[in-house]
């Protein structure tokens, strides 16, 4: 199973692709009517509501005024959320209801308006967002729902920015053409992205990247951050930190294009245990794979291997390779990957030199991608005495 996030503001063309991810096949969940169903008259949450607001928010026939509660519940911070505190759990509670009566292989299209506002981002495989213009929007909402446009302005204005919905979004379906266009794209997205990430979460595999150097891209840190947000969300407690590292987390160096992530944890034990918890939120185990190359100690010059355990994680989805290493708190390995960063951050030199180490390898390798680290592997071995005494300079 994946769970999908998809979200847009008002008029943006949200409802075209909801409705093409349900003639293939989507298990759908609508935020807007569970909020609705869980207020309906006989409802609890209708009862509570009217005990907080008073009996003058139903209309004649018992149902809910809504302009009425609007008028009551959004006049200042307290009401609101006296409002939601009556609404927000009966809307979880439900939308937990559907989501394990959903099939072991469902793909689940959980449509939310407000999902940037709420900071739900995280707790998705994929949130894709529609888009269109403010103005494309206005005119949209003028025409065909008969809205006021000064309405239809405050509506636009009261939601999230588009910088702020770009922030979250793994997929940006841009509705400025016909709703033909969107729909194309839409169907495009399920069939050749999202059928076999929920494949390959069933089947525990792990999609690797290319083995190429692209050029600096400064969308690797955004990916990066909406990654370790995720981690966040699937490792709660269990991790001590969650971090972008690797070539992609350091500006203006060219990388492979594989985010590298590290999960610090308390031990392996730990990382074990989450490796299950992993894969269901979309990153399988990477067998074989149980530590880094030991190095020397630069201050006795001796190999202990033991310290440099680790547990190895991929992406299981088609579009994006990640690798999620995990680390014990304090190892050897899991501090070279923080100060390694942050060197090759601070000393231009460093990170030219490396740059070069890597087309090297590259070239060495032959698209081999275990010639490609193991022509690389001397270099890391200086340049882990050299990141020591950086760190103890500095």
């Amino acid at each position: 199973m994946i769970r999908l996030g998809l979200s847009g503001g008002i008029g943006a063309g949200k409802s075209t692709v909801a409705k093409t991810f349900i003639d293939r096949g989507g298990y759908h969940i609508d935020a807007d009517k569970i909020a609705r169903e869980v207020v309906e008259p006989g409802t609890p949450g209708l009862a509570a509501l009217v005990e907080a607001f008073g009996d003058d928010i139903l209309t004649d026939d018992g149902s809910l005024d809504r302009p009425a509660l609007a008028a009551k519940a959004f006049v200042d911070d307290e009401s609101r959320q006296k409002l939601n505190s009556i609404t927000h759990p009966l809307v979880g509670k439900r939308t937990q209801e559907m989501l394990d009566a959903a099939p072991d292989d469902a793909i689940v299209v959980q449509d939310i308006p407000l999902l940037v506002e709420s900071k739900m981002a995280p707790f998705f495989h994929l949130v894709v967002i529609v888009h269109a213009d403010a103005e494309t929007r206005v005119q949209r909402l003028t025409s065909a729902r008969g809205m006021p446009e000064s309405d239809a302005r405050a509506r636009i204005a009261a939601q999230a920015s588009d910088d702020e919905r770009r922030a979250v979004a793994d997929v940006w379906l841009d509705n400025s053409g016909t709703p033909d266009d969107l729909a194309a794209a839409a169907a495009a997205l399920w069939d050749d992205r999202l059928i076999p990430f929920e494949q390959n979460i069933r089947s525990r595999t792990v999609l690797r990247g290319p083995l190429i150097l692209a050029d600096p891209d400064p969308g690797w840190e955004a990916e990066g951050a909406r990654l370790v947000n995720r981690l966040w969300a699937i490792v709660g407690d269990k991790a001590s930190a969650v971090d972008h590292t690797g070539s992609t987390a350091i500006p203006g160096l060219a990388a492979k294009p594989t985010i590298d992530l590290q999960v610090t944890v308390a031990d392996l034990d730990v990382a074990d245990a989450l490796a299950d918890t992993l894969a269901d939120g979309g990153f399988p185990r990477v067998g074989g794979i149980d530590g880094d190359r030991p190095k020397a100690d630069p201050a006795t010059g001796t190999v202990d291997a033991g310290l440099w355990g680790k547990r190895l994680h991929g992406s299981a989805d088609p579009a994006r390779a990640v690798n999620v290493h995990l680390r014990a708190a304090g190892s050897p390995g899991q501090q070279f990957a923080l100060d390694f960063r942050d060197w090759l951050r601070a000393d231009e030199s460093a990170r030219d030199e490396y740059a070069k180490v890597k087309r090297q390898a590259l070239a060495d390798a032959d698209g081999d991608l275990g010639r490609y680290v193991s022509a690389k592997e001397p270099w890391f071995d200086d340049a882990y005495r050299r990141v020591s005494e950086w760190k103890l300079n500095r």
